[in-house]
């Protein structure tokens, strides 16, 4: 039975990889440490593209649904401290099926771009080195939420995991937000995610793009466009 389920999900899998060619929409993800920016980046990607009268849309994980919201707040409120790590992964890829199901998939069918402020990568950093899950559960899991789909294109905004986070804390305490459960981490947390982010990319290289932060925000801005707009002249926008 269990051998079973298994060939299901891989056909399931390598489905998506024969139909990703089908895909109309350019997924884009946007992904890094507590406090890299990434949220800025998203609203300044979209006033560009829309501005180019490139249809743009965006979203983010965990949320982008009603329940994915919901298990968003669960996820990051600094009151739910003792979720152990297996059950912060299986929340974290329920609201991501949600997402993809919801969200993701229709728009693919669209000739649209779409920004996501964090996507599967984020799971390998933060779950597996992180918080030291095994990366293959990891992978195996990320496969199953998101049916196989991946991102066109990631920018993983990096600075060093302290900078991040003195930006991060800064941030929330201006907006008085309670949603900093992984802020109150330890920085040798951070620091694991954030090799966990390089790692990657030094796997996948022609997807994954590391823009240093440190340049500032207008320099990440303008390379961050550079290769967007190769990505559309590539695929006829």
């Amino acid at each position: 039975m269990t051998a079973c389920i298994i060939f299901c999900l891989d056909f399931r899998y390598l489905l998506s990889q024969l139909t990703r060619g089908l895909q109309l929409a350019l997924l884009i993800t946007l992904e890094g440490v507590e406090g890299s920016g990434k949220t800025t980046q998203v609203r300044r990607l979209k006033r560009y593209l829309n501005r180019k009268g490139v249809p743009c849309v965006t979203t983010r994980e965990p949320g982008g649904t009603r329940i994915g919201e919901k298990i968003r707040r669960i996820l990051l409120n600094r009151s739910h401290r003792d979720i152990v790590p297996m059950n912060e992964l299986f929340l974290y890829e329920a609201a991501r099926a949600q997402h993809i199901k919801e969200v993701i998939q229709p728009l693919l069918r669209k000739k649209v771009v779409i920004l996501c402020d964090r996507f599967s990568d984020a799971s390998i950093a933060y779950q597996g080195h992180g918080r030291g899950i095994s990366l293959r559960w990891v992978e195996q899991l990320n496969r199953i939420a998101t049916g196989g789909i991946k991102p066109h294109l990631t920018f993983l905004l990096d600075c060093p995991s302290d900078t991040g986070l003195k930006r991060a804390l800064r941030r929330n305490l201006r907006k008085k937000d309670k949603e900093d459960r992984f802020e109150r981490e330890e920085i040798q947390f951070h620091n694991r995610v954030r090799r966990g982010y390089l790692s990657l990319a030094q796997r996948e290289p022609s997807r994954i793009k590391v823009i240093d932060t440190r340049h500032g925000e207008e320099m990440v801005f303008q390379e961050m466009r550079q290769h967007i707009d190769r990505l559309l002249r590539r695929k006829g926008y």
